[in-house]
This record gives structure tokens, sequence and C-alpha cells, in this order.
């Protein structure tokens, strides 16, 4: 039987998806789904994607797990917390379940480079139950009361941070707003660098995202971004802004929301198999990376599946986060290589990290 290669995923929102969707992950997917049959609560419910079994199945050995929790302030529309005391309060809980899973052994945290090394060696030779291992990010800093909390986050383990999420934010405007960072998120960027941690710059609006790459001087990713010449929308990056990562030795990792692969899709109307999103798109989207960088060392999966979207929003030929294994295949049917292909399902993510976790 010809060995599966290690999958890096660089987005998944696993304790979300544990505390909010209330999913126990160590069930199978169809499991989950069974349990949610009837639910109309969420529009995704039963038809979620990931779990740990399905994660061990299609070998996604390792992953980029986030804490999140929007704060918005009186008036403004989008869901989240009302306050950032509050928000903080459910990251800690969200943090509370990946260390549960820890004790359970089914997670790992990965701190630094040692840790790093000692994951890569387990899933040489993975067993059916080898702990998946997590590098922890904050997707939106909203939460972060204090710069005193962003220093006690990095203690317990934080690595990356993407300042802003959706609309404005404390620390810089994100998708579908408009604006700088200001003197607060010149403080976060700061404070970020004087720690060591990655800005992921993914969901930063234009404006944020410029001042952001000029102020910033430590170690920057994109988590989970498309590209804009497929979807016009300010969600995606333009192709000036992926060679400018590029030149950062940034990695982006290309997400399979069907919204961010196609132009016209309506949440809750549009059907994946009508609309043609399958994971030819994401390879389009891999591929756009890699000719306008000139090489294989920049583009990654950063999926965000089941990101409150399920099977009814993801490519309609992937049924689980196992068939992430359909990309090397389809890549190699274009023509990238071997090394090509593990860059892109593992090895830049990695290369990044041995970088720029700490010893």
């Amino acid at each position: 039987m010809i060995k599966k290669p290690l999958i890096f995923d660089g987005h998944l929102d696993l304790a979300m998806n544990a505390l909010e969707w209330n999913r126990d992950l160590r069930w199978k997917t169809d499991e989950i789904r069974n349990s949610e049959k009837g639910m109309t609560d969420k529009p995704d419910r039963a038809k979620g994607t990931v779990s740990l079994p399905s994660m061990r199945e299609g070998h996604v050995g390792i992953c980029v797990a986030t804490q999140i929790a929007r704060y918005v302030k009186q008036g403004n529309p989008i869901p989240g917390w009302n306050s950032p005391e509050q928000a903080w309060a459910h990251t800690q809980g969200q943090l509370s379940w990946y260390r549960t899973m820890e004790e359970a052994g089914e997670m790992v945290q990965i701190c630094t480079q040692n840790d790093l090394e000692r994951h890569l060696q387990l899933w040489e030779n993975p067993e059916q139950n080898t702990a998946i291992g997590y590098i922890l990010s904050l997707e939106g800093a909203d939460s972060i009361i204090s710069m005193n909390h962003l220093e006690k986050a990095y203690n317990y383990g934080l690595r990356a941070v993407g300042p802003a999420h959706y609309g404005p934010g404390t620390y810089a405007h994100g998708t579908d707003s408009h604006g700088g960072i200001g003197a607060k998120g010149s403080e976060l960027l700061n404070e970020m660098e004087r720690l060591g941690l990655i800005l992921d710059v993914t969901h930063l609006c234009d404006e944020s995202f410029r001042e952001a790459m000029d102020m910033y001087h430590g170690p920057v990713w994109a988590s989970h971004n498309n590209c804009r010449v497929f979807v016009p929308h300010n969600r995606q990056f333009s192709d000036e802004q992926i060679i400018e990562l590029a030149n950062r030795d940034a990695v982006i990792g290309v997400a399979l929301d069907a919204w961010m692969m196609v132009p016209g899709w309506i949440s809750g109307n549009s059907d994946p198999e009508a609309m043609g999103v399958s994971l030819d798109l994401v390879i389009k989207n891999i591929d756009h990376i890699c000719q306008l960088t000139g090489n294989s060392l920049h583009a990654a999966i950063g999926s965000d599946l089941d990101g409150a979207f399920g099977k009814e929003q993801c490519p309609y030929d992937l049924d689980t986060i196992a068939d992430l294994q359909k990309i090397p295949d389809k890549l190699s049917e274009i023509g990238y290589s071997i090394q090509d292909i593990q860059n892109i399902m593992s090895n830049n993510w990695i290369r990044f990290l041995k970088k720029n976790l700490p010893v």
C-alpha cells in the first residue's frame, strides 16, 4: 500500500466546533452528522466534514488550530461578544478544550522547534490513534484585553495572531470594512514582534494589510486565503499582495469555503455541484500562487473546513477532511513534481515553523 503523504492544514476551528456546535470531535464524522439530524439552529447541521478520526484517516497529522471570539461594539450588527472580557473568557474555554484533548491523548500542542521535530517523527509511522499536533492561533485579536493578556497567551502557547476577523475590530479592520490599524493596532504589532509571534494577515482589509506589512518585521503568514483574480472580493488577495507575501517568505494556505472559490456564490442558496465548486478550484488557487511566485514554496492548505459551513458550502467531491488526500494526485496530473507536492501538502508550513518557532 502506498504511504499517504503527511498533510498540514493551516487553519481549523476545532475548539469552536467542539464548544459552540457541541461536537465531540473524537466521534467519526458520520456519527457527528447522525447526531445532528433534524437540528436547524445552524445551516451546516449534519453536514460537518471534520473529526479527529477523519483527520487521521487523511493523514492530517498536524494543523494550525484556532481560538476565535469576536468582540463587537454596540450598534455593530455582526455577531460577537459584548465585551472583550467575555471574548477573552470564551477563548480560555477553547484553550481548556485543547488541554482536555491533550489529556485524553488525542492532540498535542506544538510550541517550539523541538516539539515540532518530535511530532514529525511520530507521524513518520503513525499508529491508529497517534495524537494530532496543533499550533495555537488566535483568529481576530479583539479578545486581547491588554498587552499583558497577549503575553499570557504567548506563555500558554499561542504562536500566531490575526489582528482582525470580519468588520472593524479593536486592533485592525477586517473583511468587508475599511481602515488602518491605528494606535492600538500599532501597540499590538509591536508587542507581537517583541514576543516573536507570527502575524496572520488573513482577513485584513487592504488598508490594514498595507500598514501591518509596513510596520511588522517579524514572521508573516496567511493561514487561509485565496486569490482575488478568481473571486474579486476584498477577502481574497490581489496578485500584488501574493507577491509581496512571497517576498517576505510567507506561506499562504488555500481555503475550501465555496464563496471564496467561485464568484456569485449565495450562502444558503447556491449548490456546490451546480456552481462547479470542486477540488479543481483548490488546485487553480494553488497553481496561481505557484505561477506568480515562480516556485512551490509559498502555497499550502489552510482548509477552514467546518469554519461555520459544511458540505453545503465546500467542494462537492470532498466528503470529509480525509479527502484532502485527493489533492496530491490532482497536482501530479498538471505536472507538479513529488517535491513540489510535498512542499504544498506540508513542507512549506513545516519549513516556516522550523525557522520561526522558538527553540
